[in-house]
């Protein structure tokens, strides 16, 4: 049997989550459609999904149509969970983006569309509620094809709009014009067709198009466009129908070598961890050794489960290596070094369970094969983005959309909750990575990054009704970046006032490229030093980049070591190994801030701000009034054009401005304005502005903060 993984997609509220219960009854794996609004659909099964009426986290169910099984994933609508959406898009097959007869293309729509096209994803579109009261076809159809793709055809027409009785009305063979539109649209890709069509427009047998509609669908160049409604059934049998004969199934080969990618990660009934992997190549079985990897998109500065390099008392996991003295060594970087990174981000687990899905739930599984989804037991360091077995040339785990623009500080309402509170996060941002989970050492405060107000309610609700704790909020801000503005090195020499650790550490800093991150660098001999103390730097740059100068995360840059130098394992004679005359991983992370920061302020930072792209449909008599608000909000106006009785501005707005303008739009156009908003570029706080330092931040406390480790220790 085959296998199709299929994702559904739409703007809030179009009737994805209806459309998925229709699909499962329609096959029979359930009695009775659940509601929405009664909180009873299988895939909005979170206490919060049905109290809401929104899906927060995606879902897999399953059923089989003819001799394919359907893994269909029900994705979250809401634009603030758009990285539930992004983490499920590496693993489709195929697509179903859901459209509303009545509101026609949204700008959550316009979005997931461009990706979908990007990624070449095959997508069939489906216009639901063409029963609701304001559904429209013609509008729609064009909107559709202005707004998302023009290479579309639509399958066929619809009666009764706006009634109970609407009808969709299906082409076929019959339909002249439908079969001289389809033709015409499939021969502007394929030159073969084209020369057919030309020489003989009857030549073109229907079954021929139709085969050729299934080529191209499958590669992505034309989106047949359906009409129906989820609620009363219309249309959705021939929306199984463009499934079952236009989408293309899972590939792999079941005995070739295991791959695959997990991008979901959930915690059990006994908190057991639980990742849902998409299998590209090879079979899975249980009690199998899972080689998994983390690729250099996913590793983030601080693990919020807990991982570090050295045990609780600062010393190196590895055994040290002879080596130097404390004198610092300087020289080419040794060619295993990013071998030897390479093996550190890999980790190894047994397989203690698995569960494929089957006609609408997971059942447990010997083994899941190339082509499925599989829930997988008993790998308690798996992450979402990691990939298993053999990587693929291109990881699921790449940025489809932008990233989080805001942040908040997270408050328990009782003191004594802290580490409860810290506990919780680290469990919600296994499940969404995005959060960024961090913690204030000089402050002792937890702040996460957000899409918007939505997630931080969700966030709010989750910690009380799961977890028992009862949080509030600070004001929600803006998350700027930091950047190099030039480059700039420190060294401290084990030995040598003011170092008091046994370590030597010199680290230079340098400007990289616009979207480049971070990278590390070593311009020492591997060999100078353990590997383990290599491992402490690294990681513990990262971690320090995520406060620069002016307490914001730095970005685009390149982290050099220069210097090393450490003092190999000594002891009395006779005696054990004593931590006063040898160095251990503590001494490299305690030292290592202290380096990069002297660094970062001899290269010098600056601040830059998130910017978005608006498109701002509006009436054309209101636009007197809008353009001096966007001056007032520094939007800048790029282009503008006139359509109808509306005018169409598209230019860049700070994103710290995006929700005042929301707030006032409204009101300044009588109700009649749309505007579509999302992030497209970091770009530097002007000189007018003040480089505004981090709200909590303040860097002579952190000079402090450090310092005052350096007197502990």
């Amino acid at each position: 049997m085959s296998t199709l993984n299929l994702g559904i997609l739409a703007h809030v509220d179009a009737g994805k989550t209806s459309l998925t219960e229709r699909l499962l009854f329609t096959a029979g794996v359930i009695d009775e459609i659940g509601s929405v609004d009664d909180g009873s659909t299988q895939t909005d099964s979170l206490t919060l999904e049905r109290q809401r009426g929104i899906t927060i986290k995606s879902a897999v169910v399953s059923f089989v149509v003819d001799h394919t099984t359907v893994n269909l994933i029900d994705t979250p609508g809401h634009p603030d969970f758009i990285a539930e959406v992004e983490r499920v898009l590496g693993v489709l097959d195929g697509a179903v983006l859901v459209v509303s007869a009545v509101e026609g293309v949204q700008a959550q729509t316009r979005v997931l569309m461009r990706t979908l096209r990007r990624l070449r994803i095959p997508t069939l579109i489906f216009v639901n509620k063409i029963d609701r009261t304001g559904a429209r076809y013609e509008q729609v159809l064009r909107g559709i094809s202005e707004k998302l793709s023009p290479s579309l055809i639509a399958m066929g027409t619809a009666t009764g709009l706006g009634t109970r009785d609407a009808l969709p009305v299906p082409y076929g063979a019959g339909d002249a014009a439908f079969i001289s539109g389809l033709a015409e649209l499939l021969a502007d890709h394929d030159d073969a067709l084209l020369a057919a069509y030309v020489d003989d427009e009857k030549a073109l047998p229907y079954h021929r198009l139709r085969e050729e509609l299934a080529v191209q669908t499958g590669r992505a160049l034309v989106h047949p466009v359906y009409f129906g409604s989820a609620i009363t059934g219309a249309g959705v049998d021939a929306l199984i129908t463009g499934i079952r004969e236009l989408l293309p199934r899972a590939g792999g080969d079941p005995q070739g070598p295991v791959s695959g990618t997990v991008f979901k990660v959930e915690r059990g009934p006994a908190g057991e961890k639980v990742a849902y992997v998409r299998m590209f190549s090879g079979t899975v079985r249980t009690r199998d050794l899972l080689r998994f990897h983390r690729p250099p998109e996913s590793d983030t500065p601080s693990d919020p489960t807990g991982d570090s390099t050295g045990d609780a008392a600062g010393e190196p996991t590895a055994e040290p290596m002879a080596g130097p003295t404390g004198e610092p060594t300087a020289g080419p970087t040794g060619d295993t070094a990013s071998a030897t990174a390479k093996q550190a981000r890999d980790k190894e687990d047994k397989v203690t369970a698995i569960s494929v899905f089957d006609r609408g739930s997971a059942v447990r599984s010997a083994s899941v094969s190339a082509g499925r989804i599989g829930k997988l037991w008993g790998l308690g360091e798996i992450r979402i983005g990691d990939e298993i077995g053999i990587a693929r040339t291109t990881p699921a785990g790449r940025r489809f959309f932008s990233p989080p623009t805001l942040e908040t500080v997270v408050v328990p309402r009782r003191a004594e909750d802290k580490g409860a509170l810290h506990v919780a996060l680290s469990q919600l941002a296994e499940q969404d990575p995005l959060i960024n989970l961090r913690q204030d050492r000089i402050r002792q405060e937890i702040s996460v990054s957000l899409y918007g107000e939505v997630q931080k309610e969700v966030i709010q609700a989750t910690l009380l009704d799961e977890f028992g704790v009862d949080v509030t909020f600070r004001e929600t801000t803006t998350i700027c970046v930091e950047r190099p503005a030039g480059s700039g090195a420190a060294v401290e020499i084990m030995g040598k006032d003011p170092n008091p650790f046994l370590a030597t550490v010199g680290l230079r800093v340098d400007p990289a490229p616009f979207g480049a991150g971070v990278e590390f660098r070593l311009e020492v001999e591997l060999g100078s030093m353990p590997y383990a103390f290599m491992k402490a730097v690294e990681d513990t740059v990262k971690e320090s980049l995520r406060q620069g100068i002016h307490g914001w995360q730095v970005i685009d840059c390149v982290v050099t070591m220069t210097h090393s130098g450490y003092a190999p394992r000594q002891s009395h004679s006779h005696g054990v190994f004593d931590k006063s005359m040898s160095s251990t991983g503590g001494d490299f992370r305690h030292l290592t801030p202290l380096v990069l920061m002297s660094a970062l302020e001899r290269a010098g930072t600056t601040v830059y701000e998130p910017m978005h792209r608006f498109r701002l449909d509006l009436p054309a008599d209101a636009l007197g009034a809008v353009l001096p608000v966007l001056g007032r909000l520094r939007a800048v106006p790029r282009t503008s054009a006139v359509n109808g009785s509306s005018y169409l501005l598209e230019g860049e707005i700070p994103a710290a401005r995006v929700h005042e303008l929301e707030l006032r739009l409204p009101t300044l156009t009588s109700g009649e304005g749309v505007l579509e908003a999302s992030f497209d570029h970091y770009e530097a706080v002007r000189d007018t502005i003040p480089a505004r330092p981090r709200t909590d931040h303040d860097p002579l406390n952190r000079k402090q903060y450090l310092l005052h480790v350096v007197r502990r220790v």
